[in-house]
């Protein structure tokens, strides 16, 4: 079943641990590593596996963004 057959369900698309790394470029190890500290996407256990629907990975990318640096003339300036 691809993603359009799953959206008429009205189901999201979720993505295995493995496909999820992949995505970040990141070893296996490193989504369970974050999943064990309590930083990691929140995910869906389907028996023994782990599945992460792609809003919530979206939402806990974005909650990882850093701060913009300020340009009011503290630190860097010269």
């Amino acid at each position: 079943m691809d993603a359009t057959n799953l959206s008429g369900l009205g189901l999201e698309p979720v993505l295995t641990t493995s496909e999820l790394a992949e995505y970040l470029g990141v070893h296996v190890q490193a989504i369970y590593d974050l999943r064990t500290d309590g930083r990691g996407p929140s995910g869906i256990r389907v028996g023994r596996e782990i599945r992460y629907r792609v809003s919530d990975v979206l939402r806990w990318l974005d909650g990882l963004h850093e701060p913009v640096p300020s340009m009011n003339g503290r630190g860097g300036e010269r």
